[in-house]
């Protein structure tokens, strides 16, 4: 089993950056794919950006596409979010999930293939 705890959230202005982080307590994070989800304000939960177990490959949503990175630090049990350029539009609760995955398996998109969710952050982009 694992828990979640995100960080990094806040109020910041249009065009800023913002590094979302998740530190995940338990045993065999390495063999844990994982994703970062938002809900915004009267939306459903949306699939910002996943990644593999190894950390080899990577999904991104269309809206955030080439203004967000997803990492992670297996030796520090750890996955960041970089996001930039930030929009109104990217005003949520973001969520960061972790699902054990077979060796080699890609990442996952959908939140029911999560088993494990963090608390959320906050993020308002103000215009």
């Amino acid at each position: 089993q694992v828990q979640l705890v995100e960080s990094g959230g806040g109020l910041v202005q249009a065009g800023d950056s913002l590094r979302l982080s998740c530190a995940a307590s338990g045993r065999s994070f390495s063999r844990y794919a994982m994703g970062w989800f938002r809900q915004g304000p009267g939306k459903e939960r949306e699939c910002v950006a996943s990644i593999s177990s190894s950390g080899g490959s990577t999904y991104y949503a269309g809206s955030v596409k080439g203004r967000c990175t997803f990492s992670r630090d297996n030796a520090e049990n750890t996955v960041y979010l970089q996001m930039n350029s930030l929009k109104p539009e990217d005003t949520a609760v973001y969520y960061c999930a972790a699902q054990i995955a077979p060796i080699g398996a890609s990442y996952y998109t959908r939140g029911y293939a999560y088993a494990y969710w963090g608390q959320g952050t906050q993020v308002t982009v103000s215009s």
